[in-house]
């Protein structure tokens, strides 16, 4: 028997569903080192010129019009209308799927983003096919556009969604509340104190971290302006992310701020960077929530996107793992209570009750299991 070829499709939308891609690819090479594996940004030009020009209005989008949406999202939240736009967008994307699954006849498929996940479903069903289809849902909010009935594995956030799905008539054999996949190097970064000696950053005051995933969104600037009001002496980090201009505007304020400020592009060093912070202020999308809660990391969070966004929001201050900085709060007071004696540390529990640091495992494990039993062969 061949050895399995793995197809793992996410889309560059954001950085969390590339994230959680490479957290399940990272374990399947160490739980099935046999099986080749490639992945494929759905949303890269290279795959696909339509499906980057759908990526970069999207952006564009978000930018200008955001409550448009959210709109959409609402909209396709629905049973019936939500189905519309499922099938259109699987209509779109058939035969980008259809090419990669001729290209590199795969044994089994993992999905981290709905578009991909769709296509393949209307793939399986039109040509009544039982390739292994297991999905990654990287929200903390069950929405209609993850709901396809050709899926064979759902791995999602929590058991109220697993819940949720079961409701809406889904086999229960094939939902497991896994958690969001993320690193499993975090687990073993240094301590706090190792790390911040190793940035050369000072022990006698707060550290903050800045961050808006790749693209430097989420008002950073802002930020910097708001807390250049606090009375006592911060030590800023800045992820600008692939943003120029951010990284620009963030070299011209560090050089009168009253906080030491140190800056950061893109870079791999976000985690080290995370786990050095007393404070993380970001936008809340789903993968670095997830992380900050293996990392029992307190969030501020603010500007999210309307949508999944507001739910990630939702759900990490319910559980009391953040504060939830609405329009028109004023940031530096809340940072200001933030650093209140205690209420770090207990928000630093609450973050760790609710992380999944083994989630990748449980997924990869599962896949492999599924994968042995069905045996499936590409024709």
């Amino acid at each position: 028997m061949k050895a399995d070829r793995i197809l793992v499709l996410t889309a560059s939308i954001g950085s969390g569903h590339i994230k959680a891609a490479e957290a399940v690819t990272k374990e399947m090479q160490r739980q099935l080192p046999e099986a080749t594996l490639i992945t494929v940004d759905f949303m890269a030009r290279k795959t696909s010129w339509l499906h980057w020009l759908m990526k970069k209005i999207y952006l564009v989008m978000l930018a200008f019009v955001p409550n448009l949406y959210d709109v959409f999202y609402k909209v396709s939240g629905g049973a019936a209308s939500g189905s519309l736009v499922q099938s259109a967008f699987a209509i779109v994307m058939q035969p980008v799927v259809k090419r990669l699954i001729r290209k590199y006849e795969p044994t089994a498929i993992i999905c981290t983003h709905p578009f991909p996940e769709g296509a393949v479903s209307l793939w399986k069903r039109r040509q009544h096919s039982q390739l292994p289809l297991a999905v990654v849902m990287t929200d903390y909010s069950l929405h209609q556009i993850w709901l396809y009935p050709q899926v064979n594995q759902y791995f999602m956030a929590t058991t109220a969604m697993q819940a949720e799905m079961a409701a809406c008539g889904f086999d229960a054999d094939t939902l497991q509340a896994t958690g969001i996949p993320v690193d499993g190097n975090l687990r073993s970064l240094p301590q706090k104190k190792d790390i911040r000696q190793q940035f050369s950053l000072p022990s006698g005051q707060p550290t903050v971290l800045l961050m808006g995933g790749g693209l430097g969104l989420g008002g950073i600037k802002a930020t910097l302006q708001a807390l250049e009001k606090m009375p006592q002496r911060l030590t800023l980090l800045v992820i600008a992310g692939r943003n120029a201009r951010l990284l620009n505007e963030v070299r011209v304020f560090a050089r009168t701020s009253r906080h030491l400020v140190k800056l950061w592009g893109y870079t791999d060093k976000a985690h080290e960077l995370m786990r050095a912070a007393d404070l993380l202020i970001t936008k809340p999308g789903a993968l670095t929530i997830s992380e900050a809660f293996v990392l029992g990391l307190p969030m501020l969070l603010h500007d999210p996107i309307p949508g999944p966004e507001t739910e990630n929001a939702v759900y990490a201050t319910r559980h009391g793992a953040a504060v939830w900085l609405h329009p028109g709060e004023k940031l530096a007071p809340a940072v200001q209570e933030l650093f209140a004696e205690g209420c770090l540390e207990a928000m630093a529990a609450r973050a760790l009750s609710c992380a999944r640091p083994e989630a990748a495992q449980e997924i990869v494990r599962a896949i492999v299991t599924f994968i042995k039993k069905k045996g499936y062969q590409q024709k």
